[in-house]
Protein backbone atom coordinates (compact mmCIF):
# COMPACT_ATOMS: atom_id res chain seq x y z
CA UNK A 1 0.00 0.00 0.00
CA UNK A 2 1.39 3.36 -0.94
CA UNK A 3 -0.60 5.82 1.12
CA UNK A 4 0.73 9.37 1.29
CA UNK A 5 2.16 9.65 4.80
CA UNK A 6 1.56 13.39 4.67
CA UNK A 7 -2.19 12.75 4.59
CA UNK A 8 -4.03 12.98 7.88
CA UNK A 9 -4.22 10.02 10.21
CA UNK A 10 -7.99 9.62 9.57
CA UNK A 11 -7.32 9.47 5.81
CA UNK A 12 -4.55 6.85 6.31
CA UNK A 13 -6.86 4.81 8.56
CA UNK A 14 -9.67 4.89 6.01
CA UNK A 15 -7.33 3.84 3.18
CA UNK A 16 -6.03 1.01 5.37
CA UNK A 17 -9.59 -0.13 6.19
CA UNK A 18 -10.30 -0.41 2.47
CA UNK A 19 -7.08 -2.36 1.89
CA UNK A 20 -7.70 -4.76 4.78
CA UNK A 21 -11.31 -5.30 3.72
CA UNK A 22 -9.91 -6.99 0.61
CA UNK A 23 -7.15 -9.00 2.33
CA UNK A 24 -6.31 -9.41 6.01
CA UNK A 25 -3.05 -11.27 5.33
CA UNK A 26 0.35 -9.75 5.98
CA UNK A 27 2.58 -8.71 8.85
CA UNK A 28 0.53 -6.19 10.78
CA UNK A 29 3.58 -4.76 12.54
CA UNK A 30 5.15 -3.96 9.15
CA UNK A 31 1.95 -2.27 8.02
CA UNK A 32 1.93 -0.21 11.23
CA UNK A 33 5.50 0.98 10.64
CA UNK A 34 4.84 1.69 6.96
CA UNK A 35 1.70 3.70 7.77
CA UNK A 36 3.16 5.37 10.88
CA UNK A 37 0.37 3.93 13.02
CA UNK A 38 0.29 1.79 16.13
CA UNK A 39 -0.31 -1.91 15.83
CA UNK A 40 -3.62 -1.42 17.63
CA UNK A 41 -4.63 1.17 15.00
CA UNK A 42 -3.96 -1.43 12.31
CA UNK A 43 -5.91 -4.15 14.13
CA UNK A 44 -8.86 -1.79 14.49
CA UNK A 45 -8.81 -1.30 10.70
CA UNK A 46 -9.41 -5.00 10.12
CA UNK A 47 -13.00 -6.03 9.36
CA UNK A 48 -15.11 -6.30 12.51
CA UNK A 49 -15.55 -10.05 12.09
CA UNK A 50 -11.77 -10.53 12.46
CA UNK A 51 -11.44 -9.20 15.98
CA UNK A 52 -13.05 -8.49 19.32
CA UNK A 53 -11.89 -6.54 22.37
CA UNK A 54 -11.99 -6.99 26.12
CA UNK A 55 -10.78 -4.55 28.72
CA UNK A 56 -7.23 -4.98 29.96
CA UNK A 57 -8.53 -5.29 33.52
CA UNK A 58 -9.16 -8.94 32.65
CA UNK A 59 -5.45 -9.65 32.06
CA UNK A 60 -5.04 -12.07 35.00
CA UNK A 61 -8.26 -13.92 34.22
CA UNK A 62 -7.17 -14.32 30.58
CA UNK A 63 -3.73 -15.57 31.62
CA UNK A 64 -5.20 -18.16 34.01
CA UNK A 65 -7.43 -19.44 31.21
CA UNK A 66 -4.60 -19.54 28.65
CA UNK A 67 -2.47 -21.59 31.05
CA UNK A 68 -4.99 -24.40 30.67
CA UNK A 69 -4.94 -24.61 26.86
CA UNK A 70 -1.92 -26.84 26.36
CA UNK A 71 0.63 -26.14 23.63
CA UNK A 72 0.31 -22.64 22.19
CA UNK A 73 2.74 -20.26 20.54
CA UNK A 74 3.66 -17.12 22.47
CA UNK A 75 5.21 -14.30 20.47
CA UNK A 76 6.89 -11.05 21.46
CA UNK A 77 7.46 -8.85 18.41
CA UNK A 78 9.50 -5.69 18.90
CA UNK A 79 11.43 -3.52 16.48
CA UNK A 80 14.50 -5.75 16.63
CA UNK A 81 13.17 -9.13 17.77
CA UNK A 82 10.47 -11.63 16.96
CA UNK A 83 10.69 -14.10 19.82
CA UNK A 84 8.54 -17.24 19.63
CA UNK A 85 7.96 -19.95 22.20
CA UNK A 86 5.88 -23.04 21.45
CA UNK A 87 4.62 -25.05 24.39
CA UNK A 88 2.26 -24.62 27.30
CA UNK A 89 1.94 -21.18 28.83
CA UNK A 90 2.49 -21.61 32.59
CA UNK A 91 -0.01 -20.35 35.12
CA UNK A 92 1.04 -17.53 37.38
CA UNK A 93 0.17 -15.48 40.39
CA UNK A 94 0.26 -11.85 41.39
CA UNK A 95 3.12 -10.57 43.53
CA UNK A 96 4.67 -7.11 43.89
CA UNK A 97 2.67 -5.73 40.99
CA UNK A 98 3.71 -8.47 38.58
CA UNK A 99 1.93 -11.51 37.22
CA UNK A 100 4.71 -14.02 37.82
CA UNK A 101 4.70 -17.00 35.47
CA UNK A 102 5.42 -20.23 37.35
CA UNK A 103 7.53 -21.67 34.57
CA UNK A 104 10.34 -24.00 35.45
CA UNK A 105 11.08 -25.29 32.00
CA UNK A 106 10.24 -23.40 28.87
CA UNK A 107 8.87 -19.93 29.31
CA UNK A 108 8.89 -17.91 32.49
CA UNK A 109 8.81 -14.24 33.33
CA UNK A 110 7.17 -11.36 35.13
CA UNK A 111 4.35 -9.47 33.43
CA UNK A 112 2.82 -6.10 34.35
CA UNK A 113 -0.98 -6.46 34.19
CA UNK A 114 -1.51 -2.77 34.92
CA UNK A 115 0.17 -1.96 31.58
CA UNK A 116 -2.50 -3.89 29.68
CA UNK A 117 -5.43 -1.75 28.50
CA UNK A 118 -6.82 -3.86 25.67
CA UNK A 119 -7.10 -7.60 25.09
CA UNK A 120 -7.70 -8.32 21.42
CA UNK A 121 -9.08 -11.63 20.14
CA UNK A 122 -7.90 -11.80 16.54
CA UNK A 123 -8.82 -14.31 13.83
CA UNK A 124 -7.31 -13.77 10.40
CA UNK A 125 -5.30 -15.47 7.68
CA UNK A 126 -1.53 -15.20 7.81
CA UNK A 127 0.50 -16.47 4.87
CA UNK A 128 -2.62 -18.21 3.61
CA UNK A 129 -3.30 -20.09 6.87
CA UNK A 130 -6.02 -19.32 9.41
CA UNK A 131 -4.78 -18.02 12.76
CA UNK A 132 -6.38 -17.12 16.07
CA UNK A 133 -4.56 -15.18 18.78
CA UNK A 134 -5.08 -13.38 22.06
CA UNK A 135 -3.09 -10.14 22.00
CA UNK A 136 -2.35 -7.86 24.94
CA UNK A 137 -1.96 -4.10 24.26
CA UNK A 138 -0.80 -1.07 26.22
CA UNK A 139 -2.76 2.19 26.45
CA UNK A 140 -0.45 3.57 23.72
CA UNK A 141 -1.46 0.81 21.29
CA UNK A 142 1.74 -1.25 21.54
CA UNK A 143 1.48 -5.02 21.74
CA UNK A 144 2.93 -6.55 24.91
CA UNK A 145 2.74 -10.11 23.56
CA UNK A 146 0.49 -12.53 21.66
CA UNK A 147 -0.67 -16.07 22.36
CA UNK A 148 -1.66 -18.12 19.30
CA UNK A 149 -4.03 -21.08 19.25
CA UNK A 150 -2.05 -24.25 18.58
CA UNK A 151 -2.34 -26.60 15.62
CA UNK A 152 -3.21 -30.26 15.34
CA UNK A 153 -1.26 -32.94 13.45
CA UNK A 154 -2.80 -31.83 10.13
CA UNK A 155 -1.73 -28.18 10.79
CA UNK A 156 -5.32 -27.06 11.39
CA UNK A 157 -6.18 -24.87 14.35
CA UNK A 158 -6.64 -26.98 17.47
CA UNK A 159 -10.45 -27.34 17.66
CA UNK A 160 -10.59 -27.53 21.47
CA UNK A 161 -8.40 -24.43 21.85
CA UNK A 162 -10.46 -22.59 19.24
CA UNK A 163 -13.58 -23.29 21.33
CA UNK A 164 -11.74 -22.03 24.42
CA UNK A 165 -10.64 -18.94 22.46
CA UNK A 166 -14.23 -18.14 21.44
CA UNK A 167 -15.55 -18.78 24.97
CA UNK A 168 -12.88 -16.58 26.57
CA UNK A 169 -13.51 -13.78 24.09
CA UNK A 170 -17.24 -13.93 24.78
CA UNK A 171 -16.85 -14.13 28.56
CA UNK A 172 -14.34 -11.29 28.87
CA UNK A 173 -16.02 -8.97 26.42
CA UNK A 174 -19.31 -9.34 28.30
CA UNK A 175 -17.82 -9.01 31.79
CA UNK A 176 -17.81 -5.67 33.56
CA UNK A 177 -16.88 -4.59 37.04
CA UNK A 178 -13.83 -5.34 39.13
CA UNK A 179 -10.65 -6.77 37.63
CA UNK A 180 -10.27 -10.53 37.81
Amino acid sequence: MTTDLHSSKPERLEALRRQLAESQDGILEAIAVQQQLTLLDVVRCLPDDCWGRADGQHFVSAMHDLADWGDVTTIVHTEGVILEFSGPLPDGEMGRGFYNLKGGLGISGHLKPDHCRHIIFLKRPFMGVDTASVQFFTAEGRCMFKVYVGRDASRQLNAVQLERFDALAKRLSETTGCPA
